[in-house]
């Protein structure tokens, strides 16, 4: 029995003026979404879940919607909490936050997750996930740090280099067999 989850890390999404949660998605992003559920409106999808930040939600919105199904919020898939009030951080200073995480995946901003606690909790809701839906199809609307994390959590090479080659929006797909997990990633 083969479990697919299909991560889909989010479209392109506004970058000023909100915070985290509440930060949608760019007019580019509403075309990325478009694009989304092209990809997957054919592949079987039994059911949806999503990180509860609207530009995660809103990727997959389209796709629930010709499915005739809900999308089922799930807190811990969110993305990382990069420092207190869950603010994001500048382009400018990401890339260097970033491999300080990997390099140490204790290490947090003041207020925020380390990559290791963001790890934990995302796989944790992962496999509650593959466990309720052993056999099926399911989509995942979530974001890149967090997918890679996940990821990593089974496959080493799912690394900062990896994160920096994804892009917005992006599909990989995780075939779950026995003991043995095959990724590939989507084209779009």
């Amino acid at each position: 029995m083969t479990t697919y989850i299909y991560m889909v890390r989010h479209g392109d999404s506004l970058r000023t003026g909100v915070d985290e949660w509440t930060r949608g998605l760019s007019p580019k992003g509403k075309e990325d979404a478009l694009q989304v559920t092209e990809c997957l409106k054919d592949e079987g999808i039994d059911v949806l879940y999503s990180s509860p930040y609207i530009r995660a939600v809103d990727t997959i919105a389209d796709l629930a919607d010709q499915l005739e199904q809900e999308i089922i919020l799930i807190d811990d898939l969110r993305e990382k909490v990069w420092m207190e009030g869950n603010q994001q951080l500048s382009d400018e200073g990401l890339y260097d936050e970033l491999q300080k995480m990997y390099t140490d995946p204790d290490y947090a901003l003041p207020g925020g997750e380390s990559n290791r606690e963001c790890q934990a909790r995302a796989v944790k809701a992962l496999l509650e996930i593959l466990q309720t839906h052993a056999g099926e199809r399911v989509v995942i609307g979530t974001h890149g740090l967090v997918m890679a994390l996940m990821m990593s959590y089974f496959a080493p090479e799912y690394d900062l280099d990896f994160l920096l080659q994804t892009t917005k929006p992006d599909i990989y797909v995780m075939e779950f067999k026995e003991d043995e997990v095959l990724v590939r990633r989507m084209p779009l």
